[in-house]
């Protein structure tokens, strides 16, 4: 169209004239053309070059706003879009961490199961998709669909409580919080936990969160039975009872076969735990991981990395007999004092004074002030391991024990926003375990420092038993067999897109390291909430 418009201006008139003239003048209308070209006049030929000029910058412009692989089109047409007035029926969804975003106009909400039927029921009939969606924790966005999404958050009722068998049947749309809240009553609680308590139910279940305790399985085994709501088949009832076979497909299924509607899960006693708290080394662990991985009921590991300091978490129940050992050596206030030393330093380093608006540094928790530390310099390897060493100072003074409750307990601040990838892989068995987590770990600490990664600690290694459920990573028909859960992470302490996006990138290229150099040896799989899209495709990538 723009060429259309262009070529008839008058700037090209004398070329359409001249052709008309040698149409008369000669038989042979080219020879004439030539001629009649050869013998203008100057302002004709200006006017020619002119023309030309014109052509060339029009084209220009057209494909500068127009082709999607303009850089700085790209940009242009993302700045409009941001500061543009969204539509009202437009919905913004994005994941806790803020790296994946989507735009919708199909994001629905109901509030009962009737209403959650209808939803589904009309889709089907319309062909249309939708992706159910829960809090939004997962760092890879699993369930942001920018086609459509239905989210069970005004479905959060717990419908049942059967003290005497230990059972609750709790809507999906319930966070863990939430049900945690009401069980109290009852004097019951969950099984095993999750390292924070706002998932919904459903989401919890259906990607597969594990908690910690080589004794204790995955959180999709405590599910006894489910309320599906399927496009083809309607509302089912799923169990191993009933359908064994589509139980086990289903309980871990992604939302893939259905929408969870309700959850049936078996609950155990309310319960103190005695979580002790102390720094180890490699040396120390080998003697005792056999041992720690079989008497403790929940364990982990903190690994920092370009250091020797690793973090070991025991947790057991409280004994009624048993009175528990001292508390913590120090208390928060002094052990912070490595962190926020390093941060005052950091800052006459990085800025010539304090900012204005800077926070008072003695009112930041530990993982504040780690994410701010970091912000300074994320990238800067050097820079990482100074905050990796304040950060084992810290741990070495929080050494100690406390007392409280398992859901209180099993909690584990995580920090802010975050990249994250979870692997699982098979470790043996409890009565045999194969040390294949020890290596791991060895050759991932090894990997880091020899590739020069700015890997931010801690590297979080916990353990489960296996589960039942066919599409976990730690699916075995094995009933003594345990698995190892590994997670690296980079934070994101910052909202300057440039530098989320310099992060992003780092990140994936540790990431595709560690798979391309331990996965297939060590037979791992990644956690369903944090795998991510293909490099191919990782443009699509929103990081604000």
């Amino acid at each position: 169209m723009l060429l259309r418009s262009l070529c008839s201006r008058r700037s090209f008139s004398p070329l359409r004239s001249s052709l008309c003239r040698s149409q008369t003048l000669n038989l042979n209308p080219q020879i004439d053309f030539f001629r009649q070209f050869s013998s203008s006049s100057s302002d004709s030929e200006f006017r020619k070059y002119a023309g030309y000029f014109i052509l060339v910058l029009g084209c220009g412009v057209a494909t500068y706003f127009s082709f999607p692989f303009s850089e700085n089109a790209k940009h242009k047409k993302a700045q409009m879009f941001r500061y543009a007035p969204l539509p009202e029926d437009l919905h913004v969804v994005t994941n806790w961490s803020g790296t994946h975003e989507v735009y919708t106009r199909v994001f629905l909400q109901p509030e009962s199961l009737e209403d959650l039927e209808k939803i589904v029921r009309d889709a089907h009939e319309r062909g249309q998709k939708i992706r159910p969606v829960g809090s939004g924790l997962s760092p890879n966005g699993i369930g942001l669909q920018r086609v459509g999404m239905v989210n069970l958050a005004l479905m959060d009722k717990v419908l049942e409580v059967d003290k005497d068998k230990k059972r609750v049947r709790v809507q999906a749309g319930a966070r863990v919080s939430q049900l945690v809240d009401a069980l109290k009553e009852h004097g019951l609680t969950l099984q095993n936990f999750a390292s924070i308590r706002e998932q919904q139910i459903g989401g919890i279940v259906q990607v597969g969160a594990h908690g910690t305790g080589a004794r204790l399985p995955p959180i999709d085994e405590q599910v006894l039975s489910m309320k599906l709501v399927t496009p083809a088949k309607g509302t089912m009832e799923v169990s191993p009872e009933k359908d064994p076979e589509l139980f086990y497909l289903a309980r871990r299924g992604l939302g893939g076969l259905g929408v969870v509607a309700e959850v049936t899960i078996q609950c155990v006693d309310r319960h103190e735990l005695v979580e002790h708290t102390f720094v180890s080394n490699l040396n120390e662990i080998r003697k005792n991981h056999k041992k720690w991985l079989s008497e403790n009921k929940h364990l982990k590991y903190l690994w920092i990395p370009y250091t020797d300091t690793i973090v070991v978490v025991h947790c057991n129940p409280l004994s009624k007999w048993k009175k528990p050992k001292m508390a913590r050596k120090f208390e928060e206030e002094e052990a912070i004092q490595s962190v926020r030393h390093l941060f005052r330093e950091s800052l006459k380093k990085h800025r010539t004074s304090e900012s204005p608006d800077e926070p008072d540094i003695d009112q930041l928790s530990f993982t504040e002030l780690r994410d701010k530390l970091i912000a300074l310099d994320p990238l800067n390897k050097d820079h990482v391991i100074e905050v990796n060493k304040a950060e084992a100072e810290y741990w070495k003074k929080s050494e100690g024990y406390q007392v409280g409750w398992s859901d209180e307990i099993l909690g584990f601040d995580c920090g802010g926003q975050q990249w994250v990838s979870e692997i699982c892989f098979p470790v043996g068995t409890l009565v045999s375990p194969s040390m294949a987590d020890l290596e791991f770990m060895e050759e991932l600490k090894k990997l880091i420092e020899r590739e020069n990664v700015p890997a931010p600690a801690p590297l979080e290694q916990r353990w489960t038993a296996r589960s039942r459920s066919l599409m976990s990573p730690a699916s075995s028909s094995q009933e003594d067999d345990i698995f190892s859960w590994v997670g690296i992470i980079m934070y994101l302490p910052t909202m300057d897109a440039r530098q989320r996006k310099e992060i992003t990138e780092e990140f994936f290229l540790y990431r595709d390291l560690v798979q391309s150099r331990l996965w297939d040896k060590y037979s791992a799989y990644e956690h369903w909430a944090k795998i991510e899209v293909p490099r191919t495709r990782r443009s699509s990538l929103i990081c604000r």
